[in-house]
């Protein structure tokens, strides 16, 4: 008896020393162990998962973690302690505007991506990051370019002006420049969606709110982390062009259909078959990623460094300079706990500092992603195979000698760099140059440096009540460099003098705001309020020059060259922009009993320097209204299957101040000069007058919304589902008023148009285990209607993307989808007279120039005439569904990622053919047009010329739905036992692939096509595609 009390005394005196593990055998670093009884003695697990604390063997001590189940034990030496996960508190905080707030009492809709989640998708930007990873969010690529944005849309567009949502990173609002992040240094992203949460926004939460939280450091040891990708990039896709004996076949049958004599006297006589697209692409494009990070924390301090460099060949001249990334991120995250006395006083008790402070460097270069006027990508699909590349032997010197002696002073000969001569398609091809010519030109050189800090204090105040103060700025510099030398890449692309060019640009954005929040709870009742001001500011300056004449093409500077201003041969811009300010007052009050009934109502009133007097200031409510039933005393008896059941309202109205500036306004313009005095002695007086018609009742558009939601949780959250409806309208959108004309002055602007989104979003996970495999699946889907009520203008419509000889493809009108594309519908194809001679109104020919072979063209008005009238709706470039899918698993050290997404219900107008060029190549699916009866019923009789059967009709419009594997990953992570030998602990090694498959209709480079404006949507001219990529890397931490 005596020997055991010593031993239990010499325990005591050394402690209990333990280990906590997760399921997998992994340390969990920071875990809180406190005495039960005891919260004063505790301390925490350290960076190999051990504790030492200083209690009695069989004292009862609580081991817990965040996102792992509690677990009360018995205290003793040696002991292991395995934790595991909790599903149910898995994520259970969600970032909201000004603080986080429990998932179970989240009232509003707001979707949350960790950066679990991002792992593995490997995006370049932070907008592409959520890309089919939210319901309701719909993320389009611009194109393939290295750096290209993506198109933003939160439940559809918003307006007929500014559709972007709001960026929030970690409380600063991003005016531009998304590109400065490195998706690698964010912890979360939660998209506000609907007003109620968007409500603390007010007046730019109209389109949805991107709030991004960057990373911290975590509890325990230093941690060093090196990630390295090396990756290949190819063209998923060669369009299916004719070669040279299907473009020689088609040519002679073109011209002969149009009366003239065949140009190919044996079109199977080939000696020359050019794959244009071969020439095009880079394949096997490098593209490489570093990351290097350094974190850690303390009681007292919390600190998170990360140097990021990414680097990316385009697949379209990349090889050649022309379509090129590189980014330098740089990124230093601190928390400091100046004092905490919370455990002696409850006024003045805790102070904890915040800074934030990043920098991106980034240079680009690129082509013409998207164009129908002879960019690199629409000359190769236009050129035909029967052109050479390069001009060699006789040829080079005829070419030569040609237009050496009919342009004299303007023919330039170019080269690559091997000094072969680049052949020059000749006359006929218009803008369509050859492109390895044009990648011999100069190209711009674009750059950016952006500075983005945020300083914050809070103070504990009194009991439950803090304040905080927070100063951020965004201070962004940007332009380009540029030079042209003479050249002659086509009869329409051609220069005969050099010169340089440059331009620099700078914007400054700052925020002060000031917050008090309260927080507590009384017994089963719980408020939270905000109560807050912020001051915003957007200024910025510009200053450019261009000058002609250089001395010397390898010192391509402006002062390098002798142009002159009195000869037009130098020229300089510059200016400070227009300043944007606003101001702000903001309030949220949140109630919830017991987690079980949960309101929550919010008021922003803002002020801004883009509207008048008049109507400078707007306010913008929302409430939402929260029932967790599962909390109920009847749902008890389901608690061993169900553990989640809430219902969800809300409402609320947000603005849009995404307008632009001085709209409210007119500015003077001058040439309108009068002349005085009589014939022969007039004097010409110079004038100005206003620009236009002012009004100043000119308002915020105004988003408002409702939104009904449901929230299931089974089998300890193991599945969950989540749906939600909703309807968002537009009030009072910016457009020209419709005022008789004869005014004879320039319309004003007024909030005379109305927009409507409905839809309906579902999201599933699903985590289970078989054996000690673990696997988890994502799933999430979204159906959008987009209605455009009211346009509002004089005409009642408005028609954009002009298409070379086929007028403005796209149109906008009440009760239809903002835009549609807009056309003649086809009916067939005439195969016969008879056919012809029936298709009649009222005795007369409906199409009396139609013969067999034609298009039969509906006519939809019913008029017996076939003309714009009958233009109708044909297409649409905005999907009816978006979904995403993710599947993870591990295994003894192994992890598998499996990412698909995709859209269903948006069309494609394929505009990569240009009517007034008849010699370029053509899609090989023109072999299926109509050659005699019976031969096709879709496509018509090839005519070289054929203006008539190749109106803008749906003979233009195709499927772009999609299915895509966007990202596979497979990881290995070596056992500890051996890296730790190498004092690493933890190296994983991975191979994966990016939009490895695409299953789709749609026969050109990539489905997915965004210009970036929602006024043009789904046109295709030839866009650059996303590549496919395969990437080998590393994950490796000390």
């Amino acid at each position: 008896m005596l020997l055991a009390l010593m031993v239990s005394i010499a325990t005591n005196a050394q402690g209990i020393l333990g280990t906590v593990t997760d399921e997998q055998g992994e340390p969990v670093i920071g875990a809180s162990v406190v005495e039960k009884g005891n919260p004063q003695n505790g301390t925490i697990t350290d960076f190999d998962g051990k504790f030492n604390m200083k209690v009695s063997e069989g004292t009862p001590i609580i081991i817990s973690y965040i996102g792992y189940v509690t677990q009360e034990l018995r205290a003793s030496s040696g002991m292991k302690v395995v934790l595991h996960e909790d599903a149910q508190t898995l994520q259970d905080v969600v970032v909201i505007g000004y603080g986080t707030q429990k998932k179970s009492v989240v009232t509003a809709s707001i979707a949350k991506v960790s950066a679990d989640d991002l792992e593995g998708t490997a995006p370049v930007r932070m907008d592409n990051a959520l890309k089919g990873l939210a319901a309701g969010v719909n993320v389009t690529s611009s194109s393939g370019q290295p750096g290209a944005a993506s198109r933003i849309r939160v439940r559809g567009i918003g307006s007929v002006n500014d559709s972007n949502p709001l960026y929030i990173v970690d409380g600063m609002p991003i005016e531009g420049g998304l590109d400065y992040i490195n998706p690698s240094d964010i912890e979360s992203i939660e998209v506000l969606k609907d007003a109620a949460s968007g409500a603390i926004y007010g007046a730019r939460a109209a389109n949805g709110v991107i709030l991004v939280t960057t990373k911290k450091g975590k509890l325990g040891r230093v941690t060093v982390n090196y990630n390295f990708s090396q990756g290949w990039q190819t063209a998923w896709k060669h369009r299916d062009v004719l070669d040279a004996t299907g473009y020689m076949v088609m040519q002679n049958e073109g011209l002969v259909n149009a009366g003239q004599a065949p140009r190919y006297a044996d079109p199977y006589n080939v000696t020359t078959n050019t794959d244009w697209q071969d020439l095009l692409f880079n394949d096997n494009a490098p593209v490489q990623n570093h990351e290097l990070t350094l974190s850690g924390a303390t009681e007292k301090v919390n600190y998170y460094f990360s140097l990021g460099y990414y680097d990316q060949e385009g697949i379209v001249g990349g090889n050649y300079g022309h379509s090129n990334y590189q980014r330098l991120t740089l990124r230093g995250n601190f928390n400091v706990n100046v004092f905490d006395v919370t455990k002696e006083r409850n006024w003045l008790n805790k102070l904890d500092v915040a800074i934030n402070l990043s920098y991106a460097r980034v240079k680009s270069a690129g082509v013409d992603p998207n164009s129908q006027w002879g960019n690199e990508i629409g000359s190769a699909l236009a050129l035909p195979p029967v052109i050479e590349p390069y001009a060699t032997g006789q040829a080079a010197k005829d070419q030569i000698d040609y237009y050496s002696s009919t342009y004299p002073d303007e023919y330039v000969p170019m080269y690559d760099k091997n000094g072969e001569l680049l052949n020059i398609p000749g006359a006929g091809f218009n803008e369509m140059a050859n492109p390895l010519a044009s990648f011999q030109l100069p190209v711009a050189d674009n750059w950016s440096h952006k500075f983005v800090t945020n300083f914050s204090a809070t103070l504990g105040i009194w009991d439950g009540l803090k304040y905080r103060v927070s100063y951020s700025t965004d201070m962004s510099f940007w332009g380009n460099q540029n030079h042209a030398i003479p050249y002659w890449i086509s009869p329409t692309k051609h220069r005969n003098y050099s010169s340089a060019s440059m331009e620099s640009d700078r914007g400054t954005v700052w925020q002060l705001e000031n917050v008090l929040m309260y927080d507590k709870t009384f017994g089963k009742h719980t408020i939270n309020a905000v109560l807050g001001q912020s001051a915003f500011e957007n200024s910025g300056w510009t200053l450019g020059a261009s000058r002609n004449n250089l001395k010397d093409y390898d010192k391509p500077w402006i002062n390098a060259a002798t142009g002159l201003a009195a000869d037009g041969d130098r020229d300089g811009w510059g200016g400070p922009g227009v300043k944007h300010t606003m101001s702000s007052l903001f309030a949220r009050l949140s109630y919830n009993f017991d987690e079980r009934y949960m309101l929550q109502a919010t008021v922003r009133r803002d002020g801004s320097s883009r509207f008048g007097t008049n109507n400078k200031y707007g306010t913008f409510p929302s409430f939402s209204l929260g029932w967790n039933v599962m909390n109920e005393q009847f749902m008890k008896s389901t608690n061993d299957w169900m553990n989640n059941f809430k219902i969800r309202f809300s409402w609320g109205k947000n603005g849009n101040d995404n307008i632009g500036d001085f709209r409210y306004t007119v500015l003077t313009q001058g040439g309108n000069n009068y002349g005085f005095g009589m014939a022969g002695g007039e004097k010409e007086v110079n004038s100005s007058k206003a620009s236009g018609l002012s009004n100043p009742d000119l308002k915020w558009e105004e988003s408002e919304q409702y939104d009904f939601g449901v929230d299931f949780g089974f089998l300890n959250n193991k599945l969950t589902f989540t749906f939600d409806w909703f309807k968002k309208k537009t009030n009072g959108m910016l457009k020209d008023m419709n005022i008789p004309s004869y005014v004879g002055e320039s319309k004003p602007i007024g909030n005379v148009g109305d927009m409507e989104n409905t839809g309906i979003e579902f999201e599933l996970g699903y985590k289970f285990n078989i054996s000690d495999a673990k696997f988890q699946v994502k799933a999430n889907a979204s159906y959008l209607k987009n209605k455009l009520i009211r346009l509002g203008n004089a005409a009642g419509f408005d028609t954009y993307d002009n298409v070379s000889n086929l007028g403005n493809v796209s149109r906008a009108e009440a009760g239809e989808p903002f835009t549609y594309f807009w056309g003649y519908k086809t009916a067939g194809i005439f195969q016969n007279w008879e056919e012809v001679n029936a298709y009649t109104k009222d005795g007369n020919l409906i199409q009396p120039d139609a013969r067999p072979g034609y298009v039969r063209f509906v006519d939809v008005n019913d008029d017996g005439v076939i003309d714009d009238a009958d233009r109708t709706k044909i297409g649409k470039g905005t999907p009816d569904w978006t979904f995403g899918a993710t599947f993870n698993a591990a295994w003894k050290g192994f992890d598998f990622m499996m990412f698909w997404q995709g859209t269903y219900g948006n069309d494609i107008f394929d505009a990569t053919r240009r009517l007034d060029l008849p010699a370029i190549n053509l899609p090989s699916w023109f072999l299926g047009r109509w050659t005699g009866e019976g031969t096709s019923d879709k496509y018509p009789i090839y005519i070289q010329g054929d203006a008539t059967n190749w109106q803008a009709s749906d003979l233009y419009v195709h499927d772009g739905s999609y299915v895509r594997l966007k990202n596979i990953e497979l990881g290995y992570t070596i056992p500890e036992f051996i890296t730790k030998r190498a004092f690493i602990s933890r190296l994983r090694l991975y191979v994966a692939a990016e939009n490895l498959l695409t299953f789709t209709k749609y026969w050109g480079f990539d489905p997915e096509i965004s210009s970036g404006s929602d006024k043009s949507n789904g046109v295709d001219f030839g866009v650059y595609p996303q590549p496919r990529v395969l990437r080998v890397g590393f994950n490796l931490t000390f």
